[in-house]
C-alpha cells in the first residue's frame, strides 16, 4: 500500500539523519536550532524535546515574546512513541509566580501532509486564529500548539483520531514546559494548563479533556477545556458512505474531510482494506489527501461527489462499523473537570445536530458539560464564543 511505503521511506530517511539521542531529563539545556534528531527506536520519555528552531515571525501570536518550534516525543496512532512538532509562544512581560498559566491549543483542519503543519505554513485561517489566539494571551495566558504527530514528522497524521491527538495535546504541554525550564524565571511556563481547540481541534481538545488527567499525571495541572464547532458522532454520517452515496456532491469543505479521513483511517487501520473498495475516482483523491493542504485540496473536489468513491459500502468491510466507532468516537463518560462547547446554527462545516446530539448525551450522563450555541457559522463562532469562553477558563484559574 502506498502509505505503507511512504512511512517506510520517511523512517529511513529520518533515522539517517540521527547523529545524537537526547534523552527526556535534563536536555533541554543544550538544545538549539539544527540539533540533530534521533532516531525513533530511540526516543525518551513522552514529552521530551528532541529539538528546537525559531518559527517564522509572520506566524506569531500577536503580542508574543519569543516563538519557538519544538520537535517532541509523543504518541502515534498505533499506540507507539513518536514524534511531533509544536510552537510555544510566550508572552511579553514577566510571568506569575510558579510561571505562565497555559493555553494547549488544538489546531483545526489544515491537511494530513508534512507541508500542512502550522508551524510550517502558518494556521489554516491566519486572519482568523491569530487575534484568537492573541486574546488568550492577553489574558495572560502562554500557548503551546501541537501539529499533530505525522504532520511534518514520520508516518501519517491520523486525521480525527481523537486519542492520538489527545496524547499529542498533552504531551505538548510537558514539551513546552521542558524548553521554558532553559528560560530565564521570567518567561517559565506553569504546571497548570487547559486544552482549547476549534473544529478538529475542537474534537481533539474535548477528547483531551477526557483524558487529560491521565495522560498528563501528577506533573501537569490541568483544568478544564473548551472545544467550539467539536465534530461529534462523525462516524454516523461516515458509515453510510458507499456507491452513490450522498448521490450529490456535497460541499467542498465535507468532501475534503471525508477523504482526510479515509486517507487516515486506511493508514491508522490497513487490516480493514479500504483501498479494495476505492475506485479509480476514490483511489486518486485520497491520494491527494495525503498531499493536499485544505485550502487547495478544497478547489480540486469541486463538483466531485463522494459517491464515486467506493465501489460497494464501507460497512461491507469487516469490522469497519466498530473499528470506525473506535477510530472517531468521542467520549461519553469520565470526564474529571468542566470543559465548554460551543457551537454555530448556521455551521455547515460541522452539522450542528449531531454535535447537539452529544452534547445531550453528555448531559444526561451528568458530565460537567456547558453547551452553549450562537447564530453563527463554523468560524464566527469561534469568535462570538470568547465572550463567554474566556471568563469561563479564567474560573478555572482562579482569576
Amino acid at each position: 500500500m502506498w502509505t505503507v511505503t511512504r512511512w517506510h521511506r520517511k523512517v529511513l530517511a529520518f533515522a539517517a539523519c540521527a547523529a545524537v539521542v537526547i534523552g527526556s531529563a535534563g536536555a533541554a539545556g543544550t538544545l538549539t536550532a539544527g540539533t540533530a534528531i534521533a532516531s525513533p527506536a530511540t526516543l525518551g520519555d513522552t514529552g521530551s524535546v528532541v529539538s528546537s528552531r525559531p518559527l517564522a515571525s509572520q506566524f506569531w501570536v500577536p503580542g508574543s515574546a519569543d516563538a519557538t518550534v519544538l520537535t517532541y516525543v509523543t504518541t502515534d496512532a498505533f499506540g507507539h512513541k513518536a514524534l511531533s512538532t509544536g510552537t510555544v509562544f510566550i508572552p511579553k512581560g514577566t510571568a506569575p509566580p510558579g510561571g505562565w498559566p497555559v493555553v494547549s491549543w488544538a489546531h483545526g483542519t489544515s491537511g494530513i501532509g508534512d507541508d500542512c503543519a502550522p508551524s510550517v505554513r502558518g494556521p489554516g485561517l491566519p486572519e482568523r486564529d491569530l487575534p484568537y489566539l492573541a486574546r488568550w494571551m492577553q489574558q495572560g495566558y502562554a500557548i503551546v500548539a501541537s501539529d499533530y504527530a505525522g504532520l511534518g514528522t514520520p508516518g501519517l497524521h491520523a486525521y480525527l483520531d481523537g486519542r492520538t491527538t489527545a496524547h499529542n495535546v498533552v504531551h505538548m504541554v510537558r514539551a513546552g514546559r521542558e524548553f521554558s525550564s532553559t528560560l530565564p524565571v521570567a518567561q517559565r511556563l506553569s504546571r497548570s494548563w487547559a486544552a482549547v481547540g476549534q473544529s478538529q481541534g475542537g474534537g481533539a481538545a474535548i477528547y483531551t479533556a477526557r483524558y487529560a488527567t491521565e495522560f498528563g499525571g501528577s506533573a501537569l495541572d490541568y483544568r478544564g477545556a473548551v472545544g467550539t464547532g467539536t465534530p461529534a458522532y462523525i462516524e454516523r454520517l461516515v458509515q453510510i458512505a458507499g456507491p452513490g452515496v450522498p448521490p450529490v456532491a456535497i460541499t467542498p469543505s465535507l468532501t475534503a474531510y471525508l477523504s482526510y479521513i479515509t486517507a487516515g483511517l486506511r493508514y491508522a487501520h490497513p487490516e480493514l482494506g479500504i483501498d479494495r473498495i476505492l475506485t479509480p475516482t476514490g483511489r486518486k483523491y485520497v491520494a491527494l489527501a495525503e498531499t493536499q493542504c485544505v485550502g487547495e485540496f478544497e478547489e480540486q473536489l469541486r463538483g466531485v461527489s463522494v459517491g464515486d468513491y467506493f465501489s460497494a459500502p464501507l460497512t461491507s468491510l469487516p469490522k469497519f462499523s466498530a473499528t470506525l466507532a473506535e477510530y472517531l468516537g468521542m467520549p461519553e463518560k469520565g470526564f474529571d473537570k468542566p470543559f465548554f462547547m460551543g457551537h454555530g446554527l448556521l455551521d455547515t462545516d460541522v452539522p450542528y445536530p449531531t454535535t447537539a446530539a452529544y452534547a445531550a448525551a453528555l448531559t444526561a450522563n451528568g458530565q460537567p458539560v456547558t453547551f452553549r450555541t450562537y447564530p453563527s457559522d463554523h468560524s464566527g463562532t469561534l469568535v462570538r464564543s470568547q465572550a463567554d469562553t474566556i471568563p469561563f477558563l479564567n474560573r478555572l484559574f482562579g482569576k
